[in-house]
């Protein structure tokens, strides 16, 4: 065990020289931080916004993105027929109301918005949108998200055997939209308020095709419309006048960053650079912020190893389940992780609502029990000193997945002795590649919910859903899941819900690590700053600066 705490010390000793770096905005409010320091800090430019976002992004089309950084930033400029409200709740977006008698048939009744350039937003936006989405020369990342929302038609578009205009959306007039399921969804208002579900100017997109994203040529409904990108320094967004909230918006300008480094990230924040941290800064770190500056919210995020089933040596579901079981949770999430995550032991968080609770039988035995258990499913499998199991694990540039990563190397060799596991880091764009590809053997993952149920989890792991770069294949976990939006009842629908977790147990195709939580350090003079959001969809135009 020597080596684990020497490799959890050492990455704890580095993060400590950078803390407490930088000088502190002009004083205003007086804080008392967590080492007795007082922190007094007022806004310098009340019109100007400063969040770091944590990557880099590939492109400005809500239809394309490729992850949370890019949601992240889609969220500011696109709005959807549904959106959430500062602490998550949902509310109309560009729809004021909708109704279902059966949750099989759903009408949605448009407000009187405008695009960024004056013209109207129309139903035949919405059904363009919505289109696109699914039309496979869109190649959109996230194109069975509409599949899982079992929108009608579809997975048949998405998979070339019918065409777009085939899909279960219709205009019935210039204001109204029907959207037709193959099968009731009673959660679909919860459902659109994703990215992928955002909505789109139907001419701008058809006059430049592709460059309309461009930022010369972007149009856009939400509250900030770009105006300058600098790759790899910053993103620069000004208040868009015809937003159907404008008179509520506060802040003028907004500046989004792509530091991939907590320690970066903080010593900038210190420096009174960054209003708003990402979520990525290290425990090691929190402690030398005003301790009313470290927000903290219910994460709505699973953290997990995904192992590419199609690959030696996860090809065999004997050694998913050793390393599953030998991971050692509990020093992750106390020692190494440190910001209030839980062990996880399932895929969806414990925070979701509908949450099916699901503990398997060998988390209750003790760890000792579990090693043992461990070795004897990889004896079998043909591992042993003699013929140690050796794999890559990928993660995405970040001290945070360093740490945990280096940290899960150290608890695996130390659990069983013959295992090597050599950490491979990749920046987030050749990190997406590299899994969306199946090039990897294990890799770091995790899955932020699109909306408040199991669901939202549950889906990513039907065969060739999306996020599901393990290539987890299973008919009867397709069927199972299918199976969910039959039950009569929200308990039905919950034992569902453990059945499909059982079976993920079961099949091990991805090693559960913890749930996050939400974790940012945020100046005092941010106003309406919330942490009440599990889902974390934070929409600048919420907040104001004083």
């Amino acid at each position: 065990m020597t080596t684990r705490y020497f490799v959890l010390s050492a990455v704890s000793a580095t993060m400590l020289m950078f803390a407490g770096c930088g000088d502190k905005a002009p004083e205003t409010n007086t804080e008392v931080s967590a080492t007795g320091a007082e922190s007094t800090v007022t806004a310098q430019d009340n019109s100007t916004l400063t969040i770091n976002n944590g990557a880099e992004i590939a492109s400005l089309d809500p239809h394309k993105t490729g992850g949370v950084p890019e949601s992240n930033v889609a969220r500011q400029q696109f709005i959807g027929l549904t959106t959430t409200d500062v602490d998550g709740n949902l509310i109309g977006g560009v729809a004021e109301h909708w109704e279902s008698d059966d949750n099989l048939v759903w009408r949605f009744h448009l407000k009187d918005t405008k695009w960024s350039d004056g013209s109207p937003l129309t139903a035949d936006d919405v059904v363009f949108s919505l289109q696109r989405v699914v039309d496979p020369d869109t190649a959109a990342n996230f194109a069975n998200y509409l599949a899982d929302a079992k929108i009608l038609n579809a997975l048949d578009i998405i998979e070339g055997k019918k065409d777009k205009s085939a899909l279960g959306v219709k205009a019935l007039d210039d204001k109204t939209i029907e959207i037709t399921l193959a099968e009731p969804v009673p959660y679909l208002p919860e459902i659109l308020t994703y990215t992928a579900a955002r909505i789109v100017p139907k001419a701008v997109v058809t006059a430049f095709g592709d460059d309309w994203a461009k930022p010369e040529n972007i149009v856009i409904n939400g509250a900030y419309k770009i105006k300058d990108w600098h790759v790899g320094e910053k993103m620069v967004f000004e208040k868009n006048p015809h937003h159907y909230d404008a008179d509520k918006v506060k802040i003028q300008n907004l500046v989004i960053l792509p530091i991939d480094s907590g320690v970066a990230d903080f010593n900038r924040y210190q420096a009174g650079e960054i209003d708003i941290t990402y979520t990525d800064v290290p425990s090691e770190l929190l402690v030398a912020a005003s301790s009313n500056e470290v927000k903290t919210a219910p994460g709505f995020c699973s953290y997990y190893y995904e192992m590419n089933v199609d690959k030696p040596p996860f090809d065999d579901v004997r050694v998913r389940r050793a390393l599953t079981m030998a991971l050692n949770r509990d020093i992750i999430t106390e020692k190494v992780a440190a910001r209030g995550e839980t062990p996880a032991y399932q895929m969806t968080p414990v925070v979701t609502k509908n949450n099916p609770n699901y503990e398997p039988a060998w988390a209750k035995l003790s760890f000792d029990e579990r090693v043992a258990e461990a070795k004897k499913l990889l004896n079998e499998a043909g591992y042993n000193e003699n013929n140690p199991l050796e794999f890559e694990l990928l993660y995405n540039t970040s001290e945070n997945h360093k740490k945990v990563a280096v940290a899960a190397q150290s608890l695996w060799q130390d659990a069983l002795g013959f295992v090597k596991v050599n950490l491979t880091n990749q920046e987030w764009k050749a990190y997406l590649a590299a899994r969306r590809n199946h090039e990897h053997q294990m890799a770091r993952a995790s899955w932020c919910g699109d909306y408040n149920d199991p669901a939202t989890f549950l889906n990513v792991m039907r065969t060739n859903g999306s996020g599901n770069y393990g290539n987890y294949a299973s008919a009867a976990y397709d069927d199972l899941l299918k199976s969910s939006l039959r039950t009569k009842t929200v308990d039905d629908r919950v034992a569902v819900y453990r059945d499909l977790e059982a079976l993920l147990d079961k099949d091990n195709p991805n090693v559960w690590v913890y749930h996050q939580v939400n974790t940012r350090v945020v100046k005092p003079y941010v106003v309406n700053y919330s942490t009440k959001d599990p889902i974390g969809n934070w929409q600048a135009r919420y907040w104001e600066l004083k």
